[in-house]
């Protein structure tokens, strides 16, 4: 089946495209890394990530000019249509690693570690840890949490893994907080601090800082030498991340606090289908210029 192109309005959205002579710092011929976004953050550089899980999207991210791309356990609920992160598996996330891969030429990609697959011990995080990078073709991973999994992400480091920590709104953790609320207010945030001043000993790579106040995200951030990425943590992370198909609008109901829709792709969507249907249904579709002699 192939793929046709469809003519919209659109807004008038900066371009992040970059000449790949100075694409963050990586020459050409190879991907980003890791160290390359580090360096890109100490020279003052803010760059994105965002969330991918198939290679035609990955393809278009990557032309777009989107360094890092994550593929994120949100797939949960964004590809597999559970009500949170909690049930995917390794076994899912393995084969989106690799479209991801595949889709994409110049931008790292960052795997998720699932719930349940990293939290038992250092060697459960090594073994996953290298089934997404062996058999996924990941280039770094992300888990959550804080002081609990310090030793998970020394160990990592520590094997030749590029590791991205994730604190604040852990949503592994959606159960024990009640809900997707505001992490780091009062004294949580001091040992939110401590966490994040923990990791980077530990030798994380960069650190994900999600929910949380905007004050506290730029603490962090000046305290830190390896970059943070915000997500619903205000302007001043080095990075920021989002899930695509809220940015792009194709997820339905109220979005986020901190998600800016940059385009409606749920309506544009639905209308070329529901045009397509009645063109069916009244028998104007195949048209004569559709067929084949």
């Amino acid at each position: 089946m192939g793929a046709s192109r469809v003519e919209n309005e659109m807004p008038d959205i900066p371009s992040v495209r970059t000449p790949p002579e100075t694409f963050y710092g990586a020459p050409v011929g190879r991907r980003v890394t890791m160290r390359d976004l580090a360096q890109a953050t100490a020279r003052g550089e803010r760059w994105p990530m965002i969330t991918a899980y198939d290679a035609l999207t990955a393809g278009i991210f990557d032309e777009a000019g989107i360094p890092a791309l994550l593929v994120g356990d949100s797939a949960a609920m964004v590809v597999y249509g559970h009500d949170s992160t909690l049930p995917v598996t390794v076994d899912e996330l393995v084969p989106l690693v690799r479209a991801v891969v595949r889709g994409s030429k110049r931008a790292v990609v960052i795997a998720d570690l699932p719930f349940g697959s990293y939290q038992e011990s250092v060697a459960q995080a090594l073994r996953t840890a290298s089934i997404f990078m062996k058999e996924g073709g990941a280039h770094a991973v992300k888990l959550e949490g804080g002081a609990f999994v310090l030793p998970q992400v020394e160990a990592l480091a520590a094997a030749g893994v590029p590791v991205i920590g994730h604190l604040g709104l852990t949503p592994q953790s959606v159960n024990l907080f009640g809900g997707y609320r505001v992490q780091g207010r009062g004294e949580s945030g001091d040992m939110l601090v401590r966490d994040a001043k923990a990791m980077e000993a530990a030798g994380a790579a960069a650190i994900v800082l999600e929910v949380v106040p905007a004050e506290l995200a730029a603490r962090v951030s000046e305290i830190l030498t390896i970059p943070t990425i915000g997500i619903g943590a205000g302007p001043d992370t080095d990075a920021q991340v989002i899930v695509w198909q809220d940015l792009c609008g194709l997820t339905a109901g109220p979005a986020p606090r901190f998600v800016k829709r940059y385009a409606d792709i749920r309506s544009t969507m639905s209308d070329a289908v529901g045009s397509w249907a009645a063109d069916v249904a009244s028998g104007t579709y195949p048209a004569k210029e559709h067929e084949y002699a």
